[in-house]
């Protein structure tokens, strides 16, 4: 049950999107749009000479779509890297890891557990669950040696199947914005040249002036777009190696409880 619990109390990915736009908005038109940034204080004019916030503002509608896929990205990541600190525990990873295995070699069933109260985290629950079933089954003249293990590995794939999902939690969303923020980009790019040409093309001249700062503002959708892209996809390589990091270390101390329960029962 305490694992049904954990799992309940990651922050909602729709929530932080919906509040990532609410903050993208506001920074598109009231910082981004703010007059002083425009010739003649009108946002409907050139950006002044320079400045990249009125630039940033001309590229259109798409940017602040753009921006709120950034926040979210930020947001998550933060999000995520508390959580799966959480689900590493207390201690040191590697020596809790150490500690349990030693402690198995001692047929100290009692002191894993007390560690495992302490260093908590997921892998210390997986264990201590596995720990719990190891000492129910192991005496049980109800059941063969065969049953004591299959149950064994049973509950260790339990419980880890039930860590997992905590630790999982909001990464689909941090995998879908590697690609989406970058279609975006290349969208508003688009859009931003079709306007660009379409108002050369109404002059019936070559203004080299209008085309080049059209060019600029389409091209910061794309700039947007990468760096959306680029974060997610870091973010999210960093997030799945912790987590195969952890997965491993239950993989490991589970093949390990598995050996012990089988040195001690050999028949």
């Amino acid at each position: 049950m305490k694992q049904l619990e954990k799992r309940s109390l990651g922050v909602s990915g729709l929530l932080i999107i919906v509040l990532c736009l609410i903050v993208a908005e506001c920074i598109f038109y009231f910082v981004y749009g703010n007059p002083s940034n425009f010739m003649n204080n009108d946002p409907n004019n050139h950006p002044l000479p320079g400045n990249l916030l009125g630039t940033i503002y001309k590229g259109g509608i798409i940017v602040p779509i753009i921006q709120t896929l950034l926040l979210t990205v930020l947001t998550l990541a933060v999000e995520r890297f508390i959580a799966i600190g959480k689900a590493k525990g207390k201690g040191n990873l590697e020596k809790f890891v150490v500690k349990v295995k030693e402690l198995l070699d001692k047929r100290d069933i009692a002191g894993a557990v007390a560690l495992c109260d302490k260093q908590k985290g997921s892998v210390a629950n997986v264990v201590r669950t596995s720990l719990k079933t190891y000492v129910e089954v192991a005496d049980d003249p109800n059941m063969t040696k065969e049953e004591k293990q299959l149950a064994l590995r049973k509950d260790l794939e339990e419980a880890t199947m039930l860590e997992l999902p905590s630790m999982q939690q909001n990464l689909p969303i941090i995998a879908t914005t590697t690609t989406l923020g970058t279609l975006l980009g290349l969208l508003g790019t688009v859009i931003g040249m079709i306007k660009s040409f379409a108002a050369l093309s109404s002059t019936g001249g070559t203004d080299s002036i209008a085309l080049s700062t059209g060019i600029s503002e389409a091209l910061v959708n794309t700039a947007f777009g990468i760096a959306t892209g680029a974060c997610a996809v870091i973010f999210y390589n960093i997030f799945t190696t912790k987590i195969d990091g952890i997965t491993h270390s239950i993989d490991e101390v589970g093949a390990y409880l598995a050996q012990a329960f089988t040195g001690k029962h050999k028949v």
